[in-house]
């Protein structure tokens, strides 16, 4: 039970966090793999080597430990984790494990003079107290899948009934149901887990749904990383007729029901879940801008279908920038970076509109500074992480 005196001792290790909080939290997963290796699976190495997923549990240990009496100031951080974990198939028994570990970084890496008897105590307080929230808000999402039209819990198993290359880079892969029932329903921008076996080795992975929803299939279209070894198993092996385990959609970043006009903004493979999006929003009749920016045409996915569908919808407009254009390549509307003057030629006149973006980190970056300085409330722009969370300010 988390009582007041541990609150209090909980929130006078921030300053700790504050200075400390990535050594802890590298240290916490080199013990967490090396003893817990069943969890090895959820987690993505490339994440890990670049740091993201150190830095992203740092400030959610971070944050926890400041809101530690008012969670309510969390925003929608606990629903993000929740949302993940359930793509992954996260469940309660992982969640000791995870407690241990932590609990024995914080004693070595703080020491056993800062991290006290008393100190422990608290922590394994504060960190029961998320725990029983997490279990309790994933268990409900579980169970609502699984009860839900064309639903289920944890895997099931589907078929690759088509795959397409978009681009020099990305490949869409369309999967049925290997039972041949409905499956479960998805909002725009959610995204499915994965699990496949490569070399004796299990990997579970997220992937953007890339195509409007229906009771038949699903389709992810997922761009080769160099040092990608999920990606580059998909792009090899995954071909037609080939079975493969899903998890049920999930996901916060969806699009939300507006007569404001909408902005979808994305770079690179980051257009998969605007795909979504805008399959969604164009029979609403909503005004729609449509930015997207790419290295070449080579890497352009989807080109063709965006101006297909402008030529059909008058409503939407769409804005193409290349980075550096081949000679080949249809000329875009402007090359170079994405930078303040270009977004805002193409955005409506009111900035009172809802924007979404998706794109390298660094993109995105320039995208929320550029909308921000525009004018677009920032309540009404709204973009995702396709690994793990972090700042973009």
């Amino acid at each position: 039970m988390l009582s007041d005196a541990h609150r209090a001792i909980v929130k006078s290790t921030v300053p700790l966090l504050e200075s400390g909080g990535e050594a802890l939290t590298t240290h916490f997963y080199k013990m967490l793999m090396r003893d817990y290796p069943q969890v090895i699976p959820y987690f993505n190495k490339a994440h890990q080597g670049s740091g993201d997923q150190q830095r992203a549990l740092a400030n959610g240990v971070l944050m926890y430990a400041r809101h530690i009496d008012q969670l309510e100031q969390l925003g929608g951080l606990v629903s993000t984790i929740v949302n993940k974990h359930v793509a992954l198939q996260i469940l309660p028994e992982h969640y000791p494990m995870v407690g241990d570990c932590l609990l024995r970084a914080i004693r070595e890496v703080l020491g056993a003079e800062i991290a006290t008897d008393q100190v422990i105590d608290a922590w394994g307080a504060a960190y029961g107290q998320l725990a029983d929230i997490l279990i309790g808000a994933e268990e409900g999402i579980y169970s609502a899948k699984e009860t839900a039209d064309g639903g289920w819990r944890g895997m099931r198993k589907f078929v690759v009934v088509r795959r397409v290359d978009e681009s020099d880079e990305i490949t869409s892969f369309y999967f049925a149901p290997e039972d041949g029932k409905a499956i479960l329903a998805f909002q725009p921008g959610q995204y499915i887990g994965l699990r496949v076996d490569i070399d004796g080795e299990e990997m579970r992975r997220q992937y953007s749904l890339s195509a409007a929803p229906n009771s038949k299939m699903y389709r992810i279209s997922v761009k080769r990383e160099p040092n990608g070894k999920v990606s580059n198993y998909l792009h090899d092996h995954m071909t037609v007729g080939k079975s493969i385990d899903l998890m049920p959609p999930s996901g916060e970043f969806t699009l939300t029901a507006s007569d404001k006009p909408l902005v979808l903004i994305s770079g690179g493979v980051g257009i998969t879940p605007m795909l979504a999006m805008l399959d969604a929003a164009l029979p609403t009749k909503r005004p729609v801008v449509f930015i997207h920016a790419a290295r070449h045409g080579g890497v352009h996915a989807f080109g063709k279908k965006i101006a297909d569908l402008a030529q059909e919808h008058p409503q939407l407009q769409h804005y193409i920038c290349y980075e550096q254009p081949r000679e080949q390549d249809p000329a875009p509307h402007a090359t170079g970076y994405l930078d303040r003057d270009k977004l805002g030629s193409w955005l409506p006149a009111s900035m009172d509109v809802d924007a979404y973006f998706v794109g390298p980190k660094s993109f995105m970056k320039a995208i929320k500074r550029h909308l921000s300085d525009l004018g677009v409330p920032a309540a009404q722009s709204r973009y995702e992480f396709f690994g793990p969370a972090s700042s973009l300010d």
